[in-house]
């Protein structure tokens, strides 16, 4: 629970700083139940809590790659596809990428060739763990939706001086009627569990 009340004191809250039950949530910070945990505490002071996320960037860009045959577009598109499978063998831990497509590419040629290749790939959005914890909160008696917003947001990729447009999910969730008897029959609960023993 102290990781909760120092998640609730160190976590930045982009935009609407002034609402105080709103939860940026991100698949890659923290694990899914400490935002569960963090809705629920929040809940608790507010009665309700706004769960928000960003999916992830697009690019707005021109294809490039519609001017090449289709043979070498092949070509390219299996050299991205093989670049992700490669990049989710090497790293460690969290979440693996998924190949969409090569959407411009450029080449190099030196003692051999070097590729330079924006890659569109996917990882699974914090969209989808916002969705994840409402859905736990609500099957679990602890909230009922109350409003659900979508937007896009434009933003600058730093990386490639682009604009992308990131998807938006805000969801509200207000306490349910039996909400305090759930949390006190949680909390005594723990309280009767014997203390884990360490090997």
């Amino acid at each position: 629970m102290e990781e909760i009340t120092e998640g609730m004191q160190s976590i930045a809250i982009a935009g609407d700083s002034h609402k105080k039950n709103r939860i940026q949530v991100s698949n890659t910070k923290k694990p899914l139940f400490f935002y569960v945990n963090l809705a629920k505490r929040y809940m608790a002071m507010h009665n309700e809590v706004e769960l928000s996320a960003l999916g992830m960037g697009m690019f707005v860009s021109f294809p490039l790659l519609q001017y090449l045959s289709e043979a070498v577009n092949r070509e390219i598109q299996e050299l991205g596809r093989y670049s992700v499978k490669e990049y989710n063998r090497k790293r460690n831990g969290g979440y693996a990428l998924k190949f969409t497509e090569v959407v411009e590419a450029e080449t190099q040629v030196v003692s051999c060739i070097k590729y330079y290749l924006m890659i569109s790939a996917a990882t699974p959005t914090a969209i989808a763990t916002v969705v994840t914890i409402a859905e736990i909160l609500k099957n679990n008696g602890f909230a009922v939706e109350k409003k659900i917003m979508t937007s896009t947001v434009d933003m600058k990729d730093d990386t490639r001086g682009r604009p992308i447009q990131k998807a938006k999910i805000e969801i509200l969730l207000g306490k349910t009627e039996n909400f305090d008897e759930l949390i006190a029959a949680a909390a005594e609960e723990r309280e009767l569990a014997p203390p884990d023993e360490e090997s």
